[in-house]
């Protein structure tokens, strides 16, 4: 199965999914410089390296993992991170109001807002309380196309992530979805979630009142 998403001018975007959970992993490939980023190391192993391997025939340069980012703390989403971090010797980031319960010492603590700059293009980290206290999507301007929105358990097709039926907390993460992705970004921008398929802003804008209306 290729792995490759996207193919755009300064970096490739390549997935997989993994685990019975259907978890996506992602890789971000500088094409220039060789820097890569991975988002959620969460689970498989052999199937991350070979996601890493495929990564590298993207760029003339020596590939290098600048950083393994977590979306979230959920164990899903981190099976693999402790023996991903061993291998590569990578730091690892989380959001600081969830970094305390990965698996491994978190390097890279992010608020809202923090941008990473890596050699040949950033991420931002958008702090979306709700689903777990740190959750954190990672935001990709591309300088030519649409953006890119890594948005973990906290967006999907059809609705935002499970709050386990506290309004207070659905409450929290509609607000700051609605505030922080689809107020920062226009519809173009594409989601990438934590499971399952991608879709755009776009495609879910017209949605976000029926969210709030249902509770969920």
């Amino acid at each position: 199965m290729d792995s490759l998403r996207y193919d755009l001018p300064a970096i490739t975007i390549r997935s997989i999914p993994v685990s019975e959970m259907d978890n996506n992993v992602y890789l971000l490939t500088a094409k220039e410089s060789g820097a890569q980023v991975l988002i959620d190391a969460a689970d498989d192993f052999p199937a991350i390296q070979q996601l890493l391997a495929d990564g590298a025939g993207d760029t003339s340069a020596a590939p290098r993992l600048a950083l393994i980012a977590t979306t979230h703390q959920h164990w899903d989403h981190v099976r693999a991170l402790k023996e991903l971090v061993d291998a590569t010797g990578a730091p690892a980031a989380a959001g600081a109001d969830d970094a305390d319960a990965l698996p491994v010492p978190v390097e890279v603590r992010l608020n809202h807002g923090d941008v990473g700059k890596f050699d040949g293009f950033e991420l931002t980290a958008v702090h979306l309380r709700g689903h777990t206290p740190g959750s954190i999507a990672f935001v990709y301007e591309d300088p030519e196309g649409p953006a890119h929105i890594f948005s973990g358990d906290s967006l999907f097709p059809g609705g935002v992530g499970n709050t386990q039926k506290d309004p207070e907390r659905f409450n929290q993460l509609l607000s700051d979805v609605t505030e922080r992705l689809f107020g920062a970004y226009p519809d173009t921008a594409v989601v990438h979630p934590g499971h399952g398929k991608p879709t755009t802003l776009g495609a879910e804008r017209p949605h976000l009142g029926e969210w709030r209306a249902r509770g969920w």
